[in-house]
């Protein structure tokens, strides 16, 4: 019968031929049969199954064998013996060179025939040790699925003992070294049924010998932290850990963590390898394990190990998210790692350029799994806004992309902030701060954030961008008897000569500190800087003199030299006057008071109190590169359409007749007049508005900074419980209080008063408006008739003889932002740049000053953004506009420098043509050996840095450029399939790209 099956089955019969001679063959086979005669069918029936060169041919086989096992089981278990399946097992079966791929499966098939007869435990016992023998030898994917089918069919045949254990480290290092090398999508999915075959017996194994857990996550960890193989271990080993047993985390994590064995390379190369697992499909619990030992490693204080696999790993968790099979896991790593990296905003800013894209791309996707995705990844990125505030260029395309997704409340942002860090103390972190290879592209240098410092790094900066007061600052000399300047001097020296990217303040901060100022918390930098301004004016002004020459003008007489060489450098720089006034509406009597000021604070108007649109802004898109002149004659003023009139005010009947510039106080018996038709009468010498010259075209609402200058300028009423005493009348009385500033500073600083107490809620709540800033800002200054006739002879003002009020020019230099919704918290960073005279050198003093003409005024000066170590370029546009893309970033502090050449008083002259003369100042000895010494221990610890993080990086396992995933996305817009990171597209490549 043997012959006759062999002779039909290589015949060259048709198939359907074939098999109804075989059906008859197999019928006459379930019929007794002697013992010789089914051996023969055994043999050959074996020969097809595991030599068969056709899939025909190996099922004929099989349903013969079944066949024999059935109906001949005495005949089928003496040839299915124990001898037989060791020559199968280790030598083979077929010609050398061409050994059957199906002895295990053929193995698997004869077992169930022979379960119940009295060889089966020699049996079970062979394969117990030939299964652990065959994993030892590294098989393929395909074997050793096969060996893992065999044995959850056939749990008998699974190694027992010390051998049950080697067996499952042996399975794990087999599954490290599986690769698919097929991208065809088929193949990908027929091996990932592989993997899931083996790592589903290991599964089998645990559960009923949980011992055998941890030795085999111990081989695993082994293989995943080896720093000698030559090729990374597949990322199919994640299959391994989604069956292990989640109450076993904690204290396995704890065990790896405290372990003195494991170095620290070995450690981030581990754990860089179980994030690249984020990308294995259907994995289960994948990401409970690395987030678990992300935070185990936190607990231990492993930071450098965070902060080198967050770096070197985060762009690739991003990347996939692009596709729906892996989402999820990668999403909680990403959040894991973005909001425990909070001592640096390098690992957030390293996703920025690829934000928009992703956000596009799950736009276009428009399934549950992308809408969920979209709404986290925006509450992740308003977080990481809230924490690293301060970089609205870099920000506003992110922004621009998540505009339309869901904003968190701050409550919830500083729930995960809080719930998610590594460390809650911000000292632990210190020497952690972001590491900046070289010095920043601008040439400026950054100050490092000290653990909420920013507030006075902002202030330093917008101090050093004050060439003039700078100069001055480092022209002191040795030995003038005023320590905190002498910080202050050094500190400008190194942000001046450092080669470092950013620079600790620690020293001047602990000398410059504020006694009431809490360490650690945030603070206000307007009450840093008045008490910093204070500090230096005492302690000059107590006999710590500066040692400081500069060169007075010819025009300045002896009395005003000696006036103005009296005053301490910070009068000099940022002192000013103010003449406050106070009439009696009963009797008339005014009273008044000088007083001096170094910052003028500048309160909201009242929301119901209607804003008159009057500004001292020289409206930006209309400046040009002459010196803007103001209006020949009322008309101009009176034509536009920007122009209202406050309601005029009755003469000081002591002053003299007052130009268009001037402020007065208001007669409470004369009704506004919106629109006076005379310009040169007295009632239009009083309108305000006209002293601030044009009105900037901003919106009809919109508050402005002249605004907010003309409200502090405005008449106050003082009535009812504010009634003033009058001596005059020697009783309470109404009357009106008005400011006049008399003598402007050379540095005008400006605080708009944004935080208010709330009783409600008994907080410091803060006023978001936004502001719109000029960057040239016309004050008016009373001034004597003396004074008028002195700058009128010299050609240098508008006005008549005889005039109250000029107007004398600021131009913006300095805008320190605020972003945050308290002053007790939040973030500050500044913009400034280095104001420069308008009038060149050489140019004839006594003319009208002009511009040369081929400079742009105010635009062509480079801004710069400073946000503690990070310094870039900037503009005036970003300025203007980072409250509309920033709500909470708001303008605090402003820097206005006064423009020479006009109604300067002498000693700013002198000041602008001192900086013109010497240039960049000298520093004496001591100063420039320390910078020098500095500088090249700089450069030793960048060498000796470079050498120890190149250690540290060659451990990083290597993996294909994260990158591609994102441009495959872009390009792979029309291929279809089901595993692209689009809800219906994505060929096999692509499939291929996310698995490996």
């Amino acid at each position: 019968m043997d012959k006759i099956l062999e002779a039909v089955v290589m015949s060259s019969y048709p198939n359907n031929v074939k098999q109804g001679l075989v059906r008859r063959v197999i019928e006459a086979a379930k019929q007794p049969m002697d013992s010789e005669q089914c051996w023969s069918m055994l043999e050959l029936s074996t020969k097809l199954y595991l030599t068969g060169d056709t899939k025909y041919k190996r099922e004929i086989g099989k349903e013969v064998l079944e066949v024999y096992g059935h109906y001949h089981p005495e005949e089928f278990e003496e040839f299915f013996n124990v001898r037989f399946l060791l020559s199968l097992l280790q030598e083979g079966y077929g010609p050398l060179g061409k050994r059957s791929h199906y002895v295990l499966d053929y193995i698997q098939l004869g077992l169930q025939f022979v379960l119940e007869s009295p060889s089966a435990n020699s049996i079970f016992s062979l394969l117990r040790i030939e299964v652990l023998r065959k994993v030892c030898e590294r098989p393929s994917p395909k074997q050793c699925a096969k060996i893992s089918k065999l044995l959850t069919q056939h749990p008998q045949c699974i190694p027992t003992g010390k051998h049950q254990v080697l067996f499952c480290q042996q399975l794990i290092r087999c599954i490290g070294q599986f690769q698919c090398i097929s991208e065809g999508e088929e193949d990908i999915m027929e091996f990932l049924e592989q993997v899931n075959k083996v790592s589903g017996l290991l599964q089998r194994i645990w559960r009923t010998q949980t011992s055998a857990i941890l030795p085999s996550l111990k081989e695993l960890f082994t293989i995943i932290s080896s720093t000698e193989e030559q090729e990374a271990p597949s990322n199919a080993l994640a299959s391994v850990v989604q069956f292990v047993p989640l109450e076993l985390m904690d204290g396995v994590i704890r065990n790896l963590t405290n372990d003195d064995s494991i170095t620290d390379v070995q450690m981030m190369t581990a754990i860089g390898r179980m994030i690249d697992w984020v990308s294995w499909p259907l994995g289960k619990n994948i990401d409970k394990w690395i987030i678990a030992l992300l935070k185990g490693l936190a607990a231990v204080k492993k930071f450098s190990i965070l902060i080198e696999v967050t770096l070197s790993k985060i762009e690739k968790v991003f990347s996939k998210l692009l596709y729906p099979i892996v989402r999820e896991g990668a999403l909680s790593v990403l959040q894991y790692m973005l909001l425990s990296f909070q001592h640096s905003h390098e690992a957030f800013h390293l996703l920025l350029p690829h934000i928009p894209r992703l956000v596009a791309s799950l736009k276009k996707e428009d399934s549950n799994s992308a809408t969920s995705s979209l709404e986290q990844l925006a509450e992740l990125i308003h977080c990481m806004f809230f924490r690293f505030s301060g970089f609205p260029d870099l920000y506003e395309p992110v922004l621009e992309a998540v505009k339309a997704l869901p904003i968190p409340n701050e409550d919830r942002i500083k729930h995960l902030l809080g719930q998610n860090a590594w460390t809650s103390q911000k000292n632990e972190l210190a020497c952690f701060y972001p590491r900046l290879a070289s010095k920043s592209e601008t040439g400026k240098i950054g100050l490092i954030n000290l653990g909420n410092t920013c507030y006075m790094n902002s202030i330093i900066q917008s101090l050093f961008m004050a060439s003039d007061f700078r100069h001055s600052v480092l022209n002191l000399t040795e030995g003038n008897s005023q320590p905190l300047m002498t910080k202050l001097q050094w500190l400008f020296a190194f942000l001046e000569h450092s080669q470092r990217p950013a620079i600790s303040p620690e020293s001047f901060l602990s000398a410059s500190w504020p006694p009431w100022f809490t360490p650690g918390a945030q603070q206000d930098c307007s009450e840093y800087l008045k008490y910093l301004l204070d500090r230096l004016h005492e302690e000059e002004k107590t006999g710590k003199r500066i040692y400081q020459k500069l060169k007075e003008s010819s025009l300045m007489s002896q009395a005003v030299e000696h006036h103005y060489l009296n005053k301490t450098l910070i009068e000099k720089m940022f002192g000013g006057k103010m003449m406050t006034k106070i009439r009696c509406l009963k009797c008339l009597n005014v009273s008044s008071r000088e007083e001096a000021f170094t910052d003028l604070s500048l309160a909201f108007p009242p929301p119901d109190r209607h804003m008159r649109g009057s500004t001292s802004v020289l409206p930006v898109e209309e400046i040009g590169p002459q010196f803007i002149e103001p209006p020949e004659n009322s008309s101009q003023l009176t034509g536009s359409p920007w122009i209202q009139r406050k309601a005029p005010m009755a003469r000081d009947p002591a002053a003299p007749p007052m130009p268009v510039e001037t402020l007065g106080f208001q007669d409470p018996g004369e009704a506004a007049n919106p629109l006076s038709g005379n310009a040169s009468g007295v009632d239009a010498a009083k309108d305000p508005l006209l002293a601030f010259g044009e009105q900037a075209c901003a919106p009809k609402d919109s508050r402005s900074v002249p605004d907010l200058i003309n409200y502090f300028l405005s008449p106050e009423r003082l009535t009812a419980e504010n009634k003033y005493h009058c001596e005059k009348c020697a009783s309470l009385q109404d009357a009106e209080k008005v400011a006049e500033l008399t003598e402007g500073p050379h540095y005008l600083i400006l605080t708009l008063l944004r935080f208010s107490f709330d009783p409600r809620t008994m907080k410091r709540k803060k006023i978001l408006d936004n502001v719109s800033i000029p960057v040239v800002l016309k004050l008016p200054v009373l001034v004597t008739p003396e004074e008028t006739e002195e700058v009128c002879h010299r050609g240098k003002d508008r006005a008549a003889p005889g005039s109250g009020f000029m107007s004398v020019v600021y131009d913006l230099c300095s805008v320190v932002v605020h972003s945050g919704i308290s002053s007790e918290s939040g973030h500050y960073y500044c913009y400034s740049r280095e104001c420069t005279d308008t009038v060149p050198h050489g140019q004839p003093r006594d003319g009208a000053p002009k511009l040369a003409p081929d400079k742009q005024l105010d635009f062509e000066i480079q801004w710069y953004l400073f946000n503690d170590t990070r310094v870039s370029f900037s503009s005036f546009e970003s300025v203007s506009n980072v409250t509309s893309f920033f709500p909470k970033d708001t303008a605090y502090v402003l820097f206005y420098r006064q423009r020479p050449g006009r109604q300067s008083c002498p000693l700013h002259e002198a000041l602008a043509e001192a900086g013109r003369l010497h240039g960049e100042p000298s520093l004496h000895k001591d100063l420039m050996e320390a910078i020098s010494k500095d500088n090249i221990l700089y450069l030793q610890e960048q060498e000796k840095e470079a050498r120890n993080r190149a250690a540290y990086i060659s451990a990083l396992p290597k993996s294909p450029l994260w990158w591609r995933d994102l441009d495959r996305d872009k390009d792979d817009d029309s291929s279809s399939g089901g595993c692209s990171p689009a809800a219906g597209g994505g060929g096999s490549g692509s499939f291929h790209g996310l698995v490996f």
